[in-house]
């Protein structure tokens, strides 16, 4: 996944699956929590506070509940009463080391867990427990750290299985495989019947990217244990990932991709069935996954339920955003619920997509400012959207919207040192060129784009790095006609023809005939290129009367494109001056 969602994280695990009973004791809000049954687990959490306010384990599990559902807030919340109902218990410390840690406020979170470690008892292992999780589920995870709690809270409880499952998930994260197995392994010696350490093995296959042989011990589980809703989670997520793998260029790959993220969308309605949760909370999560898989039609149905519910999180203006610029292809619309959701949500709970769309809904709209910026954000959040910037850039390309197209690849091409940079400095050229005279026929003026194409071609003309060399002849190219239209050409008045474009032209022509030279035959686009070059270098020796000279280049033209139209026919007008 391209970031990191609350969706993908179960938070807590006990192991047993949850009766269909009516159950109100601390253990059963555990197993609630567990089986990600999370409105439940509120309600009885909810009930247990009201109850027993001194008991502040209840407390952070309720603030645990508002963790998974993202709201900040409503976890301190909870957590501040736990402390001043209950000043000894260190949980409530931790949980809010672990809101700081979710806001990205690393110093002081580490402040909170050394508050909350300070005076531990010898058997008191929770806390280390629970901080060992919070920095595998931390925006920024610290697998190293998550190792060294967690394996303190061992060395106190080695009975719990709770603990190895955990430190297989760390070590996971390591990538240190083997020493995950280990850890699962070792959670099931002590209770085999622990599903969540079952889900977690299956999960060590498809890091590996073996899809379908993760599905098919998802399945086995599923088959084993019904009722435990996260496994089905795990399995729409595996078959989305699959989807994400499937190649889209076809219609017939569409289609293929389309069938694969339907599926993924029926497994995780089977894990909402099977949770049982209908609260807003859940449509939220279940939004998620659509965002990840681009699932707008479905998303439209979620996100248009959420709208009007009273103090509905703010992603929704994330989901209404998305929508209106991919499927309404509305981008002021768009716009104006992007504005609400960056107003709204808290800067650590907005990801890449946010700033992507964001972006592009605001150049669409005419803000191409604003616009940048947000793609600029979006890429250095995550890299692998260049992709989606590529694709957004060329489909204005082809529609013509040239501009357009120029400011967006304009973003990747500051990024010196990617391997896209020369690319995307080229394609900002062509742009840019293509805007100009997309200006110049229609009578405007079109100095600045021509000027902003020869600087982001000369970028690529310019480099000794090997990495632009497959764009340097058609940024030669370019950037030779960017200055043509520049430079006056009027044969009516000669002298104030400058031929601006013949330095790059005449490198364009030895970079080519010393490839020539080399033994190296010119590709059908690189002749074409060159004889076209040799027309216009041609024609600029006619307008400085230097007719001699240009019949010369002409013939050259001849040489390599025989019967070519135009150097046939300049040369039939210079005839007199061919020797």
């Amino acid at each position: 996944m391209m970031t990191k969602s609350k969706l993908f994280l179960s938070l807590l695990a006990a192991g047993a699956v949850v009766s269909t009973a009516n159950a109100q004791s601390l253990k059963d809000a555990k197993a609630a929590l567990d089986a990600e049954q999370y409105d439940k687990a509120k309600s009885i959490l909810q009930n247990l506070v009201a109850k027993k306010p001194k008991d502040g384990e209840n407390h952070f599990y309720l603030g645990q509940v508002y963790l998974v559902n993202e709201k900040l807030d409503s976890a301190t919340w909870a957590f501040n009463n736990g402390i001043t109902n209950a000043p000894k218990e260190a949980l409530n410390t931790v949980g809010l080391g672990i809101v700081e840690l979710e806001k990205n406020n690393v110093a002081a979170a580490e402040q909170k867990f050394t508050q909350a470690t300070s005076s531990l008892g010898k058997k008191d292992y929770l806390p280390l427990y629970y901080i060992g999780k919070a920095y595998i589920d931390a925006p920024k995870p610290d697998y190293a750290k998550a190792v060294d709690y967690l394996s303190q809270a061992k060395a106190k409880n080695a009975k719990d299985a709770l603990i190895p499952v955990s430190l297989g998930d760390a070590y996971l994260g390591l990538g240190e495989n083997s020493q995950s197995f280990i850890n699962y392994r070792d959670a099931l010696n002590i209770d085999p019947n622990l599903v969540k350490a079952k889900v977690q093995q299956a999960l060590i296959t498809r890091r590996a990217f073996a899809f379908d042989e993760a599905l098919n011990q998802y399945n086995s589980i599923a088959a084993e244990y019904p009722n435990y809703g996260p496994v089905y989670r795990e399995i729409a997520e595996t078959e989305l990932q699959i989807a994400k793998r499937m190649p889209d260029n076809t219609d017939e790959q569409k289609a293929a991709y389309e069938a694969q993220v339907a599926k993924a969308v029926d497994s995780y309605k089977k894990y909402l069935s099977v949770t049982g949760d209908k609260s807003s909370d859940a449509l939220v999560r279940y939004a998620d996954f659509l965002v990840f898989g681009q699932k707008y039609d479905e998303l439209k149905t979620v996100a248009l339920q959420l709208e009007n519910v009273p103090g509905v999180d703010a992603k929704v203006y994330r989901y209404l955003g998305l929508i209106a610029i991919n499927q309404d292809k509305d981008p002021a619309k768009a716009v104006g619920y992007f504005d609400k959701l960056f107003a709204n949500a808290e800067e650590s709970r907005l990801i890449a997509l946010d700033y992507l769309f964001g972006g592009f809904s605001n150049i669409e709209a005419g803000d191409k400012n604003k616009g940048l910026q947000y793609l600029g954000k979006a890429l250095q959040m995550d890299k692998e959207l260049i992709n989606e910037v590529d694709g957004y850039g060329r489909n204005a390309f082809n529609a013509e919207n040239f501009e357009a197209a120029a400011a967006i690849f304009n973003v990747p091409a500051q990024q010196q040192g990617e391997p896209w940079f020369y690319e995307a400095n080229y394609l900002v050229g062509d742009a840019n060129f293509r805007a100009g005279n997309k200006k110049k026929t229609a009578g405007e003026d079109g100095t600045q784009e021509f000027n902003d194409a020869i600087k982001a071609l000369d970028v690529v003309i310019n480099s000794t790095d090997s990495a632009a060399a497959e764009f340097k002849v058609p940024a030669l190219y370019i950037k030779g006609y960017s200055n043509y239209n520049l430079d006056i050409i009027d044969p009516e008045q000669p002298e104030l023809h400058k031929g601006l474009y013949l330095p790059a032209f005449t490198q364009l022509e030895k970079v080519l005939t010393d490839k020539q030279a080399a033994g190296e035959q010119l590709t059908e686009d690189e002749v074409v290129k060159l004889t076209d070059v040799y027309n216009v270098i041609g024609y600029y020796h006619i307008l400085k009367e230097d007719y001699a000279k240009a019949a010369g280049i002409f013939k050259k033209a001849v040489a390599l494109t025989p019967g070519d139209e135009v150097a046939t026919q300049y040369l039939e007008a210079l005839k007199d001056f061919i020797n």
